[in-house]
């Protein structure tokens, strides 16, 4: 075990390390992040941070040297700086397993021998989309095989010209052809896994996306209980195949009574940040025992949740009205401390808890419908 009191090393500087951060000084642990932007989220509340990049060795150097353990907030930090890291320190989630989840070829190849998966082909060069494509992927989406999320790094294709332009746009680079499906709703499950291969599962959330980024997470998902059980299952059997040591996050798609998995996250995940309010042990404190070599909490829920995301739109008419949210009693805010809103830009998340997931949503709508400021 790790004792409250030590350094935890946080590669990253986003929201989600934010709140890992929180979450890590209310345990007693110091964090520091390293991040090279001037100002982030997690950097204004980490006791220590460094600006440098990730591959930086000063950086590294000073990670390995004060810091008991180490994590990641976003998937793509270099494997490499994992790597480097591990030969002094613990570091979760392991190198290894970061690497399958930051190439979508790699990634896809493995659920389909775990899960299953819609139906996909790779692409690698413009021969790949010729007449030798199998036409019953179009219309599909195109998929940059790396440094993609939240809808960045792919587009939606009709036909093969439309297919090729999009290669070329995307610079010629491997890529996955994906079949667009029709399926009756998209959810995800969280895992949180140690060290000594223990391993708990969140309820599944039912997930509602807007141009690619997650809107709404819907808490416990609205489908079949043991279609859900058959999620949480296949997440543990995805983390215990990596051999995964940290919280990992699996997407799926509904298709009738089947699950096809779509996306692996590495690390905590935004349809989970309902967890902080709704669970006994949030994604982010369990991220925090599992570096510290502790027991895992629990991860049941007190009641149904609904979160919904704030992005940069919501200020166009200026500051929001807070008020009118938090004059109700059962939503909970969380802004990230960014300090420009842009379109797109995810600025914080709201959760309304319910004694149904129906009211939980309700509410949640209601009280977006109330935010826009008065400008």
């Amino acid at each position: 075990m790790i004792a409250p009191g030590a350094w935890l090393g946080l590669l990253g500087g986003g929201q989600l390390g934010r709140m890992f951060s929180m979450a890590a000084q209310s345990m007693g642990y110091r964090v520091m992040v390293v991040d090279p932007g001037e100002h982030s989220p997690a950097g204004d509340v980490a006791d220590q941070c460094l600006r440098a990049d990730y591959l930086d060795e000063h950086a590294l150097e000073r990670l390995a040297r004060e810091c008991a353990a180490v994590t990641t907030e976003f998937e793509n930090v270099p494997a490499e700086a994992l790597r480097r890291l591990a030969a002094d320190c613990f570091v979760s989630p392991g190198a290894d397993s970061v690497a399958v989840a930051q190439d979508r070829i790699r990634e896809k190849e493995f659920l389909a021998g775990v899960v299953g998966v819609g139906p996909y082909a790779i692409i690698r060069s413009e021969a790949d989309l010729g007449s030798g494509l199998d036409a019953s992927l179009l219309p599909g989406i195109l998929k940059r095989s790396r440094f993609g999320y939240d809808g960045k790094g792919q587009m939606r294709v009709a036909d093969r010209e439309q297919a090729l332009a999009a290669f070329r746009a995307m610079g010629a680079e491997p890529c996955v052809l994906e079949r667009m499906l029709a399926f009756d709703c998209e959810v995800s499950v969280i895992v949180a896994r140690a060290d000594s291969g223990q391993c708990v599962a969140y309820p599944v959330a039912e997930n509602i996306h807007e141009g690619g980024i997650l809107d709404i997470s819907i808490v416990p998902a609205r489908i079949d209980p043991g279609l859900a059980v058959q999620a949480q299952e296949a997440t543990r059997a995805v983390a215990e195949r990596l051999g995964y040591v940290g919280v990992l996050c699996v997407e799926f798609f509904v298709v009738g009574a089947r699950l096809l998995a779509n996306e692996i996250a590495p690390r905590p995940h935004n349809s989970g940040h309902y967890t902080i309010d709704a669970c006994v042990t949030s994604q982010f404190e369990q991220q925090a025992r599992i570096l510290a070599r502790l027991p895992l909490g629990d991860p049941s829920v007190h009641c149904p949740a609904v979160m919904v995301n704030l992005l940069g739109e919501v200020w166009s008419r200026g500051e929001p009205r807070w008020d009118r949210l938090l004059a109700y009693p059962r939503a909970k805010l969380h802004l990230y401390g960014k300090r420009e809103a842009r379109r797109g830009r995810k600025m914080g998340h709201y959760t309304v808890l319910g004694e149904t997931a129906t009211e939980a949503l309700e509410q949640a709508l209601a009280l977006r419908a109330a935010l826009p400021g008065e400008r």
